[in-house]
């Protein structure tokens, strides 16, 4: 008997998901509860097992196109075997219990609305138009797409919605054409990396995004940590827990660093909770582990956070809730940080901080060259919640911590 496997409702607010990896292919005998294929959200990459042994007939999405909740998935040859409704319905819930997490987003609300869309004919729009479309009613399938490479935008949805014209976009020059040669490699552009560049593509679409530098003078911070990793031994500190602690301080006094925005309802959010995401490099690509409840964390319990948090991001063992809900984002890339950057916020947060590597350089001081322990900062901020003065307060704030730390950093050891 042919049984329909229905994409299943992963997790609160997901209505479609990539389809990353089969992990059987047509023709396959399967065992029940055998893992089928890695399905990518807006949330996380799951693994969904078979609900039913039996054998592989179609699958019906191929890796890279996107299958919303409760189209069908695979169809599977049970032979015959017919469950009887709550023992399926405690199979499905089973199938829809996520064996990994990894993901470089934060958890988004969306209507459990479903439009049915080609699998064979990709939409290239994102995540927040695709919301749009289903809150509005529109079969964003049908949607002319007015945007660089044909990609629908919002207005698009919106004019398909009462019946307007999109904007016709100016003709772009025609791109020079190259001819295949048997030296190139094409990439599958899906999973993970697909999920950046439309989370990247977002924040830059929303963000009204500048860019702000400042040097700071961390050599007393240097002596301080080789202080604290004498009395620690074995635990030693990295410099990223002293950044978190000095950035969750200044968070204290300019909450407007450490909110959101509620275009639904036109409030600005200020958090409360300092969830410190950390922007991790993969050979996947990059992820946002947060550190969660930062502000109530001394300086060793930070470390060890951040090493769990490094080790089992990078070998793909993260979980849900070390992925989501971070209110700030700092990003560092140790010594390979250069001296600026003009990083993307993590949408949909304020800013994000980027710390560079900490050098020796010749520096005045008291009318003297001298040679100091330099560190940049790189603050990107949404320009339409915060303004420049704002922005500059906040990291000179994070300065003065670095440069003069004192019991800020000694109490919380």
């Amino acid at each position: 008997m042919a049984y329909e496997f229905k994409l299943p409702d992963i997790g609160e607010g997901v209505v479609e998901g990539e389809i990353v990896r089969w992990l059987v292919n047509e023709g396959d005998v399967l065992v029940q509860d055998q893992p089928m294929v890695e399905v990518m959200t807006d949330k996380a990459t799951v693994e969904i097992p078979s609900p039913r042994a039996g054998t592989v007939l179609t699958r019906h999405f191929a890796e890279g196109q996107i299958c919303p909740v409760g189209r069908v998935l695979i169809t599977i040859d049970d032979g015959g075997v017919t469950a009887a409704p709550k023992a399926q319905a405690g199979r499905q819930r089973r199938a829809s219990a996520p064996a990994t997490a990894v993901t470089v987003v934060q958890p988004a609300a969306a209507q459990h609305q479903q439009i049915a869309a080609s699998p064979s004919e990709p939409v290239l729009a994102t995540p927040a138009t695709r919301k749009l479309a289903r809150e509005i009613g529109v079969n964003i399938g049908h949607v002319r797409g007015s945007g660089p490479a044909g990609r629908i935008t919002s207005d698009d949805v919106r004019d398909a919605k009462t019946g307007g014209a999109p904007a016709k976009a100016p003709p772009l020059p025609r791109p020079l054409r190259v001819g295949p040669s048997a030296d190139d490699v094409r990439i599958p552009f899906r999973g993970l990396r697909r999920k950046i560049a439309e989370r990247m593509s977002l924040s830059k679409q929303k963000a009204a995004h500048f860019t702000y530098v400042e040097e700071v003078d961390a050599s007393a911070l240097v002596t301080l940590r080789a202080r604290a990793n004498e009395r620690l031994g074995s635990q030693k500190l990295s410099f990223l827990p002293f950044i978190v602690k000095a950035t969750v301080e200044a968070l204290k006094y300019f909450p407007q660093m450490n909110a959101t925005l509620d275009e639904s309802t036109s409030e600005i959010v200020q958090r409360r909770g300092y969830h410190i995401g950390i922007a991790s490099a993969t050979s996947e690509g990059l992820m946002v582990p947060v550190l969660h409840d930062a502000d109530k964390r001394s300086l060793v319990d930070l470390g060890k956070e951040i090493d769990r948090l490094a080790t089992i991001t990078k070998n793909n063992k993260a979980a849900l809730p070390d992925l989501t809900g971070s209110t700030f984002t700092i990003t560092s890339l140790g010594t390979l940080g250069g001296l600026f950057a003009t990083p993307i916020i993590n949408f949909p947060e304020v800013a994000i901080l980027a710390v560079h590597k900490i050098e020796k350089r010749p520096v005045v001081v008291d009318d003297k060259v001298e040679i100091r322990e330099m560190v940049n900062l790189s603050i990107s901020v949404d320009h339409r919640l915060v303004d420049g003065h704002e922005a500059a307060a906040f990291v000179a704030m994070i300065k003065e911590f670095i440069e003069t730390p004192g019991l800020l950093f000694l109490d919380s050891i």
